[in-house]
């Protein structure tokens, strides 16, 4: 369980940790994967979610993704990523959450993770937090936290701080 005092400071900063859905950029799991490569590599990002009309999160594509759907063609070259969609290369969704207060649970994940989708109880994509974005507020904790609290190392019975 985080503390709460810990909590309180990664929450400190008014601006919301949620980069939100209209900003994400994303592709659909009919698009073709020529599309998918080109938004990958204008954005600059190696994984974005692919999402259905409905704005319902359905998987994640990556540039890894797509050269191992390549790799299963025969005669592998860039001209037949017009024949697939996203749907053919698509990653399931191994983390997200549905609750941007859930912060142990958004730490657990970014552990492993660049970033954690948002969804609703819908399912519908609402945004993702990044792994950089709450880096900037450990960041933000560990240069101020003397700001908020006196913190006193705990000590043994010997009266010596503990290692």
């Amino acid at each position: 369980m985080i503390d709460a005092a810990v909590e309180q400071l990664l929450r400190k900063e008014k601006k919301s940790y949620v980069i939100p859905a209209d900003v994400v950029a994303n592709v659909t799991a009919t698009n073709t994967l020529e599309h998918a490569i080109m938004v990958l590599s204008k954005v600059g990002y190696s994984r974005i979610p692919v999402l259905d009309a409905d704005d319902h999160l359905q998987g994640m594509i990556s540039l890894a993704a797509i050269t191992n759907q390549l790799l299963q063609v025969p005669g592998a070259a860039v001209d037949q990523l017009s024949n697939y969609t996203v749907a053919d290369a698509m990653l399931p969704i191994d983390h997200w959450v549905d609750d941007p207060t859930k912060l142990e649970t958004i730490l657990n994940y970014l552990i492993d993770e660049p970033f954690i989708p948002l969804v609703d109880a819908d399912n519908v994509f609402q945004g993702i937090i990044t792994r950089r974005e709450i880096l900037k507020r450990i960041n933000y904790l560990a240069h101020n936290l003397n700001n908020y609290y006196d913190v006193i190392p705990l000590t043994d019975k010997a009266g010596q701080a503990r290692k």
